[in-house]
């Protein structure tokens, strides 16, 4: 089977196109799946380069997210069978046309909901629904900003937070992106590159402030939407993108009453696999429903993957990519 393989840590240009042999059998707990889409996310482009916290041993495959049809289960399997449309994620290994993954994880999809949308919905959807529901808990008539609200896991926070009944402000780096974040549902935007975040912020937070930062930047970036919470606002940790962690004045946590809060989603999907599969499964259905755009920005095949990495690296992608083995 053709699977993408670093053999070492470098660019997407050291990635190798190669034949391997298949999974011959499915093992105990677990299912084969054919790989009909696999989505990327910014985390891909460190995991290849040797930074990120994970590791994996030579050789492994990147890409962490998929969906696609059961095609055997191994002994003790009853959660999904032959033919099963499905979606999951993985640390790392999906960019391949055949894997196997515990059939635990594994969350079955409306028959209405293709595979490249299906695809990207774990990850980033999951991260923002865990991170607006479970961590901030975000209630109807809130205000969220959102920092990076174009990208993947940006857009699902915009996306969500306007289905849990927020009033959703959406920061960006273009015109382009602005326009963007409003059409999939943002009531309010900033261009950060030519309005101080803080000051527009405080323009659109009011007298109260801001309630919910969901903030996957970090970076310049943080200081100034921390500033921007209103009384016990939260503060989201979910990531940083920009490149630099970020150290906060913890006189600011004081002053406001606020929290910061840790967005760590893969630990809690791995300490609460059930409430993590339902969470998951509400995630599908909306799409389904067409209540979340699960946009895709393109495809492209497995062999075109340093192509699509360049572009997630460039900050050229509204929306989730796609490879398609």
């Amino acid at each position: 089977m053709k699977a993408v393989l670093c053999t070492h840590f470098g660019s997407p240009d050291e990635l190798e196109l190669a034949d391997i042999a298949p999974p011959q059998a499915a093992a105990e707990g677990e299912a084969v799946v054919r790989v009909k889409a696999a989505a990327l996310n910014f985390f891909d482009t460190l995991i290849i380069a040797g930074k990120y916290q994970q590791k994996p041993p030579f050789p492994f495959s990147p890409v962490a997210e998929f969906s696609g049809v059961v095609e055997r289960v191994g002994d003790g399997v009853s959660e999904v069978a032959p033919g099963d449309r499905v979606m999951t994620f993985t640390g790392w290994g999906a960019a391949r046309e055949l894997v196997g993954v515990p059939a635990r994880q594994l969350v079955k999809l409306p028959e209405q909901l293709d595979f490249e949308r299906a695809a990207g919905l774990s990850i980033t959807y999951g991260t923002s629904l865990y991170a607006l529901r479970e961590r901030a808990q975000l209630k109807p008539g809130e205000t969220l900003a959102v920092l990076g609200a174009s990208g993947g896991t940006g857009l699902a926070c915009v996306e969500l937070g306007k289905l849990l009944g927020a009033r959703v402000i959406a920061c960006v780096s273009s015109d382009e992106k602005l326009a963007f974040a409003r059409a999939h549902g943002a009531d309010e935007t900033i261009n950060y590159t030519k309005e101080d975040l803080r000051d527009g912020l405080k323009r659109l937070g009011g007298e109260h402030g801001i309630d919910v930062v969901y903030d996957p930047v970090g970076g310049r970036y943080a200081e100034p939407a921390v500033r921007s919470l209103a009384w016990q606002g939260r503060y989201l940790v979910v990531g940083f993108t920009a490149g630099e962690i970020p150290k906060l004045p913890l006189n600011l946590v004081l002053l406001k009453g606020c929290d910061i809060r840790g967005v760590f989603w893969g630990s809690w999907s791995k300490r609460e696999p059930q409430k993590q599969h339902a969470l998951l499964a509400d995630v599908a259905r909306w799409a389904a429903e067409d209540k979340l755009s699960a946009h895709v920005h393109a495809v492209y095949p497995l062999a075109e993957i340093a192509t699509a990495m360049k572009l997630i690296s460039e900050r050229k992608v509204m929306g989730k990519i796609a490879l398609r083995p």
